[in-house]
């Protein structure tokens, strides 16, 4: 969707006219809410621009709505959230039940609004609502990869789809806590920081076996395993720095647990890149992960919680969908 400005007034040309789907969720940086809200309708009016809201009123709401949008023919879906939000449109387009060509034709974008935008800061989206709009109509379209987790619940083979990571160990642990503190200290990406150092004296390691395309990486007892399709998480925190949701692999880590002065050296590397070199931490690169344990399991997906026992696997799904990114990505 080319875009321009003129005389500090934005102009959207219809050189390709587009089905313009927008999911927002009204939770997620509510102070701004409705200027922001007001500042998009205004702009797509003024230029005649077809589109189509919908609004999110509980958690998994963004699923349902994307997933409708994207079967009644919308291929471009932008996002007024934060990581959470963008995790469950992205859960909808990969559930939508249309051919993988259509969904390859999906663009989708983002308005940062969340909490730790960690996805939205590898493409250096900031919370600056107007330039992220101008970036969303003026950028180019990107193909992007999804993760796709495969777990089984009662028997039953269950899919949860991710675009920026996916935690176990003191990772989900460290998300709730993070909720939780928003309660006292509002909604900050230091919160991570502090919900780390809350989850270290909390958190109580399981024995897991972890695999990488088939070879043993670990069996330990497991303190974190962060599988990366994107380098940041908690709100800035540089996990995998090598980490590109461009090149059809993950960038993960295995973490065994750490006494407490090994610990302090992790909090002072976490968001320079400089986890590399630790001696309990092993990095791997690799499409997919299998992580095996009869114990149960708290996982996080882009900062959303769930839970489970038993194994799972961790597959990378290379373009299947696409995003609107800035020209210089």
């Amino acid at each position: 969707m080319p875009f321009c400005e003129k005389r500090n007034r934005i102009v959207i040309t219809n050189e390709i006219i587009y089905m313009l789907g927008i999911v927002i969720n009204p939770r997620s940086g509510k102070k701004a809410y409705r200027m922001q809200r007001l500042y998009l309708f205004r702009l797509l009016k003024k230029n005649r621009q077809p589109f189509a809201y919908k609004v999110t009123k509980y958690a998994g709401h963004a699923i349902e709505l994307a997933r409708e949008l994207v079967e009644k023919g919308y291929d471009q879906i932008l996002i007024l959230g934060g990581d959470g939000t963008l995790s469950e449109v992205i859960n909808g387009i990969m559930t939508a039940k249309v051919s993988d060509e259509d969904r390859k034709k999906v663009q989708f974008g983002l308005m940062p609004r969340g909490t730790g935008n960690d996805w939205a800061r590898f493409w250096k989206l900031d919370k600056n609502y107007k330039r992220s709009l101008k970036l969303f109509f003026e950028g180019k379209s990107q193909p992007v990869d999804v993760g796709e987790l495969t777990y089984w619940r009662n028997g039953e083979e269950k899919k949860r789809y991710f675009i920026n990571s996916i935690g176990f160990g003191i990772d989900p642990l460290t998300c709730k806590l993070a909720k939780e503190l928003q309660y006292y200290l509002g909604s900050h990406s230091i919160n991570y920081f502090f919900a780390l150092f809350a989850g270290l004296i909390k958190y109580k390691a399981i024995p897991v076996e972890v695999l990488s395309d088939g070879q043993l990486i670990a069996k330990d007892k497991m303190f974190c395993v962060n599988v990366a399709n994107g380098p940041y998480m908690g709100g800035g925190m540089k996990v995998n720095v090598d980490a590109d949701p461009r090149d059809g692999i993950f960038h993960s880590l295995f973490a065994s647990k750490p006494n407490f002065k090994q610990a302090l050296r992790v909090i002072r590397n976490l968001f320079n890149g400089n986890l590399y070199n630790i001696d309990f931490i092993h990095t791997f690169t690799s499409k997919e992960v299998v992580i095996n344990s009869t114990k149960h399991m708290m996982v996080e997906l882009d900062g959303i919680n769930m839970d489970f026992m038993g194994s799972c696997v961790i597959r990378n799904i290379h373009h299947p969908i696409s995003m609107r990114v800035p020209d210089y990505c």
